[in-house]
C-alpha cells in the first residue's frame, strides 16, 4: 500500500521514485494517468486503514456528503459503497480534474469535522489520496458495479450484500429487481484479483 513507503530502505525508496518518475507519475501519490471524460471507479481509504467511519451515523453522514459532492459537479453516480475505513464510487465524469477538486474539499472538510469531534485536531490524518480506474467497456462497468456491491461481504461486514445499507444495491433492487441483479452477477462477476493491491482494507 502507498504508505508502506515509509517502511522501505533508502535504496528501495530510490528505486520506486525512479520508476514513478520514468513513467511520468507523481512521485508519492497514486497515479491518475487518464483525465478525460468517461466512467471511473474511484476508491479512497482512511489513512492506514483506521476505521474512522466505524459508526453507522458517520457512514450515513459521509454517504450523503459523497453523493452531494458528485451531484454538485454534475457527475452521474452509477454505484457506491461506504465502509468503515474506505469507499468506492462508480461515476461518469466530464473531467477527472473536477473530481479531484471535489474529493479534496470533501476529504478536507470531513477530516476537520471528525478530528474536532474525536478530540484529535492536529493529531490524526484521516484520508489518503484517492485511486481511480477508468472503465473500459460494458463488461468492465458491470464487473466494477458488482465488485462495489459485494465489497461489504468481501471485507466481512455482512454475509449478504443486501444487508449493508450504505451502498447503491437497494436502489438497483428497487429499479431492476432481483432477477436482473442475479443476471448481471452471473454474466459479469468480478475477477478474483479485481481489487488486488488497492482494496486490501481489512
Amino acid at each position: 500500500m502507498p504508505y508502506e513507503y515509509r517502511k522501505l530502505t533508502p535504496e528501495q525508496r530510490e528505486e520506486i521514485v525512479a520508476q514513478r518518475k520514468a513513467m511520468g507519475y507523481p512521485l508519492h501519490a497514486p497515479p491518475h494517468p487518464f483525465r478525460e471524460a468517461g466512467h471511473y471507479m474511484l476508491t479512497a481509504a482512511n489513512f492506514e486503514h483506521a476505521r474512522v467511519m466505524n459508526s453507522p451515523e458517520r457512514r450515513t453522514y459521509f454517504q450523503k456528503r459523497l453523493l452531494t459532492a458528485f451531484q454538485e459537479i454534475e457527475s452521474e453516480v452509477a454505484g457506491w459503497a461506504v465502509l468503515a475505513n474506505h469507499y468506492h464510487i462508480l461515476t461518469g465524469v466530464q473531467s477527472l480534474d473536477h473530481v479531484s477538486a471535489a474529493l479534496k474539499q470533501l476529504h478536507g472538510s470531513t477530516s476537520f469535522e471528525w478530528n474536532q469531534a474525536d478530540g484529535l485536531r492536529g493529531k490524526r490524518k484521516v484520508w489518503y489520496k484517492f485511486a481511480d480506474r477508468m472503465i473500459r467497456d460494458d463488461a468492465h462497468y458491470y464487473r466494477a458495479l458488482n465488485y462495489i456491491h459485494y465489497n461489504p461481504v468481501k471485507h466481512g461486514y455482512v454475509e449478504h450484500a443486501s444487508d449493508w445499507q450504505w451502498s447503491s444495491l437497494s436502489l438497483y433492487y428497487e429499479d431492476h429487481g432481483r432477477d436482473w441483479l442475479l443476471e448481471k452477477w452471473r454474466a459479469f462477476p468480478p475477477e478474483a484479483d479485481f481489487g488486488k493491491g488497492w482494496d486490501d482494507f481489512d
